[in-house]
């Protein structure tokens, strides 16, 4: 088995994908809402076991660095397992729009764009990694789109903010993570080379890395003053900021992203609402001429 773009073994997962999703939703789509929260929870559950059993699998298993590094919580997919299964049961709408909108959007850029798989040079050898790859990037998006077709939750265009502010608060909690990681010795301190992004930057939150065709999309909405080094002997100097350097790509690629998302489920009420506003003004024109 052999994955590249295009190819046969990259449709198959695809299709794969979809159609367990289309059985899922067809086959329980009449069940009660006590069952379709058993089976969403129950995905998640499993996702969150399937984090830590990975260290029993190649390239983890073999690499003994790299299973201490991705044990933990360290890119936004990972973030999403560790989280969700505790989201899942809030009440909060807010908190359920997250997983609705960055689930689905990150599920879907998996979907079409599965990079890991892409980028390994033993797929035969990491077989069950690249199975665990795609059933976790798959519940990441399937679970809250059924939760919202299954009618357990209703997304609102007025929440689409919270895609990209809640985007940025699981970096945060990503950053958190690593920094708990190099004290702890899972993973080395940082070395000398404060110019270098490519040191623990799976979610480019140091940076858009070298050579890196989707960090560099990123970084052409960066503003310049994240880019430079502002005090100091490297003043003057190119260096993304940490995190900050993300903000204004986070709200103009996801929110219209969100935006798209919110209006497959709830266009009625946004149409309602222009109309609403509309008449509102016509009113007002009308008064004072």
């Amino acid at each position: 088995m052999v994955i590249e773009m295009f190819n046969g073994w990259y449709f198959f997962w695809f299709f794969l994908q979809i159609v367990a999703t289309a059985g899922l939703y067809f086959a329980f789509r009449k069940a009660n809402v006590r069952l379709h929260k058993g089976v969403l929870f129950g995905l998640l559950l499993i996702g969150l076991l399937a984090h830590f059993l990975k260290a029993y699998i190649p390239p983890y298993s073999v690499d003994e660095a790299r299973m201490l590094r991705d044990s933990w919580f360290v890119n936004i997919c990972g973030a999403n397992i560790a989280l969700f299964p505790f989201f899942f049961f809030s009440k909060n709408k807010y908190i359920k729009d997250y997983m609705f909108y960055i689930g689905v959007i990150s599920g879907l850029i998996v979907l079409f764009y599965p990079q890991e798989p892409l980028a390994k040079t033993n797929q035969i050898g990491e077989f069950w990694d690249i199975v665990r790859f795609y059933f976790h990037h798959w519940m990441i998006l399937t679970v809250p789109l059924l939760m919202v077709l299954w009618g357990m939750h209703q997304p609102s265009y007025k929440r689409i903010w919270v895609a990209p502010i809640g985007l940025l608060l699981l970096m945060l909690f990503i950053i958190l993570n690593q920094i708990f990681q190099s004290e702890l010795g899972f993973i080395p301190l940082r070395s000398g080379d404060m110019m270098s992004v490519n040191y623990k930057n799976s979610s480019y939150i140091w940076g858009p890395g070298t050579n890196d065709a989707i960090g560099d999309f990123l970084a052409l909405f960066c503003p310049k003053f994240f880019k430079t080094i502002p005090v100091g002997e490297y003043a003057g100097q190119i260096k993304y900021w940490p995190w900050f350097w993300l903000i204004v790509p986070c709200f103009i690629l996801v929110t219209p992203i969100a935006f798209g998302l919110a209006m497959i489920f709830d266009h009625k009420r946004f149409v309602s609402d222009v109309k609403g506003l509309l008449k509102k003004r016509r009113k007002s024109t009308v008064k004072s001429s």
